[in-house]
């Protein structure tokens, strides 16, 4: 467990707060980063026009948060094993509630981007320490196994609950009311965490990489950057061709100083493990596809079926019922299957989905072009997800599990920022096609914009599956030398 390897720093409590209580605490806090994902996909409209934001601003009201969030995750878990995982957990969960405060109260358009993207930093520092929290309450075996279920199903409930959060704020109150809603429930937990989450830390006396968490951070944004800009300009244009090649320039660069450095963000040890690599492979595959997926249902529903936000959001509360019931399956599947049957069965039913998805029309009935598809395509990434983050973080050693943490939702959170860009551009080029003649896009284009989505994230999926059922390992793999065993 964790917990005993970790050098505790707190004096011992003579009763220690239940393990569910500190289970709770840390979902909560995923919950929180999660919904700020999808939460803002329904306020879009109402953004664009009180800030007078463009079709790229408002890809940036999603990838300022996403990018930060990715990209400065790695730092934010390596910080809780060294630092404190008690003390990043309250320290990125204040920023979050500050920087919510400040994108409510915006007045312009950069205000907001800056307030997201501060959130997103929150973010970064949070999440790998909510993971972290949880493996060390909960001892390896069953037990861990349902407590990352509920995990990833909080946050995967997070992700899908935008929806129907942001409608209901933005209908009945603003669109400001989807950012300021996390200041009281910010400072809800942070009271909690206050009081009862027990500090720990890796305790060895490294530093922390800031050249390579620079490094990475400014490589993942500048690619994600180049391929919004195709959209707008065209693959030709400088100005997506610079940032397309400066990127993975920039990400080469964190690979070689990280290969040199003492103290390194990354250590090339933990990819050279099975489990690590290939579930972080899949964790960014999946993430790439299965977060489109929240963000192109919604424009649909808005753009082509003329839903209100509210309506929109009501439209996905059966999907955002199906991923938590398919994590929660999850861990009974694993002592039966094996997690690596259990990834690839969640993959094949989520493929399911999004080719049933691909075939929606500009006069589609909820319950065949919104409903079914969509249960369809998050059970399947439900089933998928609760293996895939036990493989991700065993294994490694006890003073790298908050880097292990960080690289989970750095893979999820970073393949999702670079699948919405790409997908925004394979959506543009069916609907720029279709309406050629100008002026806006008709509900046909972008019928058919959105449908070649679901048919390329599909084909992903696919793909995918064929890797993972090549790659994962059997079984999940105990640090330090220990048997190995299923959950």
């Amino acid at each position: 467990m964790l917990r005993a390897a970790a050098e505790t720093r707190t004096p011992s409590r003579i009763m220690p707060p239940p393990t569910w209580l500190l289970v709770a605490l840390a979902c909560s806090g995923q919950f929180l980063v999660v919904l700020d994902v999808s939460v803002v996909n329904v306020a879009l409209p109402s953004m664009r026009t009180d800030l007078g934001l463009g079709d790229t601003g408002l890809q940036w009201v999603v990838n300022a948060y996403t990018i930060a969030f990715a990209g400065f995750m790695l730092l934010g878990g390596r910080a809780g094993d060294l630092y404190g995982r008690k003390r990043m957990f309250l320290v990125g969960l204040a920023v979050f509630t500050l920087a919510s405060l400040g994108g409510g109260l915006a007045q312009d358009g950069w205000q907001l981007l800056a307030a997201r993207a501060a959130q997103g930093l929150g973010a970064a520092v949070l999440a790998p320490a909510t993971l972290t929290i949880l493996t060390a309450a909960v001892p390896e075996g069953p037990a861990r196994a349902r407590a990352i279920a509920t995990w990833m199903a909080v946050g995967a409930g997070g992700g899908a609950a935008g929806g129907l959060v942001g409608g209901v704020l933005v209908d009945f109150l603003s669109w400001r009311w989807v950012l300021l809603i996390n200041v009281p429930v910010g400072a809800v937990v942070l009271a909690g965490s206050l009081r009862w989450l027990v500090e720990s830390r890796a305790g060895d006396g490294r530093r922390l990489d800031l050249p390579g968490a620079v490094l990475v951070t400014a490589g993942l944004a500048t690619l994600a950057y180049g391929i919004v800009q195709t959209e707008a300009e065209g693959w030709a244009a400088a100005s997506a061709l610079v940032p397309l090649l400066a990127g993975p320039a920039l990400i080469g660069a964190f690979l070689a100083v990280e290969a040199r450095t003492a103290a390194p963000l990354m250590p090339p040890k933990l990819l050279r493990l099975r489990s690590v690599a290939s579930a972080n492979a899949a964790m960014f595959l999946s993430g790439s596809v299965t977060f489109c997926m929240w963000y192109f249902i919604t424009l649909y529903a808005q753009n082509v079926l003329g839903y209100t936000p509210l309506e929109a959001g009501l439209a996905s509360m059966p999907s955002s019922l199906a991923v938590v019931l398919g994590a929660k399956t999850a861990p009974r599947l694993m002592r039966t299957l094996g997690a690596r049957h259990v990834v690839v069965l969640g993959m094949l039913v989520s493929a399911a989905g999004f080719g049933w998805q691909s075939t929606m029309t500009a006069d589609g009935a909820y319950l065949t072009a919104i409903m079914i598809p969509g249960v369809l395509m998050m059970t399947g990434a439900g089933l998928a997800s609760t293996p895939l983050a036990a493989l991700a973080t065993s294994g490694a050693a006890p003073g790298d599990a908050g880097l292990v943490s960080g690289l989970v939702n750095t893979s999820r959170t970073m393949g999702g920022s670079l699948g919405l860009a790409v997908m925004s551009t394979v959506a543009a080029s069916r609907t720029g096609t279709a309406s050629a003649g100008g002026g806006p896009a008709s509900a046909e284009a972008l019928a058919a914009g959105y449908a070649l989505v679901f048919r390329t994230g599909g084909t992903v999926l696919l793909a995918a599956t064929l890797l993972m059922l090549a790659w994962l390992p059997r079984q999940l793999r105990q640090p330090q030398g220990r048997p190995q065993s299923q959950p």
